[in-house]
């Protein structure tokens, strides 16, 4: 198939993104997409919108997993992003469409990508690869990052408590785990134990059907609640060929976390773009004194303080993608872009809020639902108060941690 010329396919997707004022791109970052992706993406944006979007509210009120969303995402290639091929910009895209569907579904799909697919791929051994990659990429099968525990969270590189000891050609591990995501459906854990012999932190893969493996789910939560989040207890054995050749020490999750916090910048995006959807939606139908919402001044400003924030969001991640393709992606930019956005989401959600009024506070009208994720995406892949004085370490050169 020949590519048409590079002007004419930037005019087309120019005019394709102009053709509605209702698509929340509102930098239209995706024109920097080749045709291909640019394709690609607008099939996953059709798709979450019509068969996630909606169809999550129920599932994500009973704390339920989806798995037939799961297989589709997986026929939709989103269980293989790390290792496709794909652009970064098309990566993040793809993200963001997931996270303006559904946030709970897109940490699945982030975490298996970065964190199971990405560990795998980069540290693992080829035996190891061929083994669990395959049924990953697809969705088939899913995985498990084991890596906080029930003491230890943002103090985990130096408190690791479950330890991993080699005897007689098998690992012997012990300890608890918890906010695992997926640990009570995963097909394969990816353990972070301490080794007993040298104290480094090294990474298992351990199949959850190992005796030994137990998890239980954990309920109430207020936000993410499609992610079923585990407490796992662990006593088990494995053989010594389930450590992973390059993760033998903490310095190797180092990438990965780096990745997965820009990733979460992503999330931001699509959880601000599906806010400022609703908000923007709602004031133009709601009609308040003979009038639409829209109308109002205070709801006007509203709405364009949010465009603000979803732009200014967008423009940092399409920056950082640059530099992510340069290999130039640093922990401070990382951490700065997680921590900066999703306080900005934080805000633009309570902006949301007050737009819907009393039906903000109904799942079935998305916002709460919304807000609710963003809380818990705010936190996790390091707090955004941990994530602030790493920027904060690497800006001055001096550790306020203590």
């Amino acid at each position: 198939m020949t590519m048409p010329p590079r002007a004419t396919h930037t005019s087309a997707k120019a005019k394709t993104a102009q053709s509605s004022n209702n698509h929340p791109d509102l930098l239209e970052l995706a024109r920097h997409l080749s045709a291909a992706e640019f394709g690609r993406l607008h099939e996953i944006e059709t798709y979450v919108q019509e068969n996630i979007r909606q169809q999550s509210v129920e599932p994500w009120n009973q704390e339920a997993l989806p798995v037939e969303m799961l297989h589709r995402l997986g026929d939709l290639g989103l269980g293989e992003l790390f290792t496709d091929g794909s652009s970064q910009l098309f990566q993040g895209l793809a993200h963001a469409a997931l996270a303006r569907a559904d946030v709970s579904l897109s940490s699945i799909i982030g975490i298996h990508n970065e964190l199971i697919v990405g560990t795998i791929n980069t540290l693992g051994s080829s035996e190891q690869r061929e083994r669990w990659l395959p049924g990953l990429k697809r969705l088939t099968t899913l995985g498990a990052f084991c890596l906080t525990e029930p003491d230890h969270g943002s103090d985990i590189a130096g408190g690791l408590a479950t330890s991993a000891t080699l005897e007689g050609g098998h690992w012997r591990i012990r300890g608890s785990k918890r906010w695992i995501g997926l640990g009570t459906v995963a097909d394969v854990a990816v353990v972070w134990a301490r080794d007993t012999a040298d104290h480094q932190i090294k990474g298992f893969l351990v199949p959850t059907d190992t005796p030994g493996y137990q998890a239980q789910k954990i309920t109430h939560k207020t936000g993410l609640r499609i992610m079923q989040n585990a407490e796992v207890e662990l006593d088990l054995s494995v053989p010594e060929s389930a450590l992973m050749p390059k993760a033998t020490s903490f310095a190797a999750t180092s990438e990965g976390l780096r990745g997965s916090r820009a990733w979460v910048g992503w999330q931001a995006v699509g959880a601000q773009q599906a806010l400022f959807d609703i908000a923007r939606s709602y004031a133009v139908t709601r009609e308040q004194f003979g009038k639409p919402l829209a109308s109002f001044q205070l709801i006007q400003v509203a709405l364009a303080t949010m465009a603000g924030n979803l732009a200014v969001s967008t423009a940092f991640m399409g920056e950082l993608t640059r530099l992510q393709e340069e290999g130039r992606l640093t922990m401070l930019r990382a951490s700065l872009a997680k921590a900066t956005l999703t306080r900005i989401a934080r805000e633009s959600a309570a902006s949301a809020r007050d737009v819907l009024g009393g039906n903000g506070i109904l799942s079935t009208h998305e916002v709460a639902k919304i807000a609710g994720d963003i809380d818990a995406i705010f936190t996790y892949e390091g707090s955004h108060g941990i994530n602030m004085l790493i920027a904060g370490r690497d800006l001055t050169g001096v550790s306020a941690f203590a």
